[in-house]
């Protein structure tokens, strides 16, 4: 698979937890740079490596992210288990015997039935048009049954992996369990391939090949992309709550990109580093030298960040709340940011007038409250007319952007809405990935 624009996507952080004001509790940390990559995202073996000998009558192992969220037993959004589908009907295809594995919420101690990964295998059932055989367990006796009885194009599914602390823990005994029944691996789970689990990283050791599917080959490509060689300027907007957990990708991202947008509950920390006084909005305080530094750091290197002008203030942090609109230098004592106002959307869309690639990871305000959804929608819009009109690579990633790309109808407006949240921040950050770096090179 081979993609002439490409670019990256970040995590998202929930927005209205993002700006409401909370005592922090944050030691300071300085800009540092990021460590460099030890391996080679596009060295990776993918399933388009391996041939049809290779696959037929084998019994793989897939890792999908089927981590959808739910309402008791019913499914409110299957993205997750859609985007799972052309990777096991290509698999099917060449006569393998495919078993999916997956986890699902947290649980806590053991089996518990909210958990079950049920409803997933009835929704990847409907989706395929054929029986997706739950097994009772992901290890043991009757998984192994289980799959010796299936036949060629059959599709099986165990049950939640962290039902077992070990499957976190990496236990090698568990890994050597899990891979028992099977003859090879692939990883098809971006969203967990920073975490070295059982079914991410242990189970490549019993299992050979081990390679990618077509969603975690799409999504490196993306990122391997940007990082690498994408189409400049580039941009990108960066919103979300705390400064402490975004440090390091702003660091990383002061060097790979042209301009930066902030947005989001972090600006109030940039904006007392300007000196100028934010009422209650959210601030940490333990950041506000860090800020400094990021800006400081922007300047030294030519590079544009670029604050809201105005903002969408509230009396509290409250759908009905009295509100008024601001210049950012003259928030009133007693009131608090929750959105960026209409002069600073103008802004935006001046400011990346001229972008190639745009990366777009949190929102600008509390969009899930009408009154402060209008810095985001009007973000999205921007991004997704850049897209349309000009032709620019733009990239939507975490939850939130996504959510709120969806919410305002331009989802399918983007170039590529990523399922990775804390593998692709991770990845920009310079760290590797443990469910990446133990597939098979080429």
């Amino acid at each position: 698979m081979k993609l002439i624009n490409a670019a990256i996507a970040l995590l998202a952080i929930p927005a209205a937890a993002a700006f409401a004001p909370a005592a922090p509790s944050f030691g300071v940390r300085t800009v540092g740079a990021p460590s460099t990559f030890d391996f080679a995202l596009d060295a990776k073996k993918s399933i388009e490596d391996l041939t049809e000998a290779d696959l037929k009558g084998k019994k793989v192992l897939i890792r999908c992210d089927v981590n959808v969220p739910l309402d008791g037993k019913t499914i409110t959004d299957d993205t997750r288990i859609r985007s799972s589908v052309p990777t096991i009907e290509y698999l099917k295809s060449k006569g393998a015997i495919v078993t999916v594995c997956s986890h699902l919420g947290r649980p806590k101690d053991g089996p518990e039935d909210k958990f079950s990964l049920a409803p997933c295998a009835e929704r990847l059932g409907e989706l395929l048009g054929q029986e997706v055989k739950l097994c009772p367990d992901s290890i043991g006796d009757e998984v192994k049954a289980m799959v010796d009885a299936a036949k060629e194009g059959d599709v099986l599914m165990l049950e939640n992996t962290r039902f077992y602390k070990e499957e976190e823990k990496n236990d090698p005994a568990h890994v050597e369990k899990l891979a028992a029944p099977f003859d090879l691996f692939v990883n098809d789970a971006f969203g967990t391939a920073h975490r070295a689990h059982a079914s991410t990283e242990g189970v490549t050791k019993f299992l050979q090949p081990s390679v990618s599917g077509y969603l975690l080959a799409k999504e490196l490509e993306y990122l391997d992309g940007a990082i690498q060689n994408g189409e400049k300027p580039m941009a990108a907007i960066v919103g979300g709550s705390k400064v402490s957990s975004k440090i390091t990708v702003l660091n990383a991202l002061l060097d790979k990109c042209d301009k930066i947008i902030i947005g989001g509950g972090m600006v109030f920390t940039f904006l007392k580093a300007k000196g100028l006084s934010v009422g209650t909005s959210l601030v940490e305080d333990d950041y506000v030298e860090t800020a400094k530094e990021v800006m400081e750091k922007a300047d030294k290197l030519g590079k544009q960040i670029l604050l809201p002008s105005d903002i969408v203030v509230a009396d509290k942090f409250d759908a009905e709340a009295e509100t008024q609109i601001v210049k950012a230098d003259a928030i009133p004592d007693g009131w608090m940011g929750l959105d960026n106002g209409p002069d600073s959307t103008a802004e935006q869309k001046e400011f990346l007038s001229d972008c190639k690639t745009v990366i777009m990871n949190g929102p600008m305000g509390v969009f899930e409250f009408k009154a402060f959804e209008k810095g985001t929608f009007g973000i999205v819009d921007i991004l997704a007319d850049l897209t349309k009109e000009k032709g620019a690579v733009t990239i939507i990633g975490g939850g939130d952007s996504v959510a709120a790309c969806e919410k305002s109808g331009r989802a399918g407006d983007m170039s590529h809405i990523s399922t990775g949240g804390g593998a692709s921040l991770e990845l920009l950050e310079g760290k590797i990935l443990p469910g990446v770096a133990a597939l098979n090179d080429k």
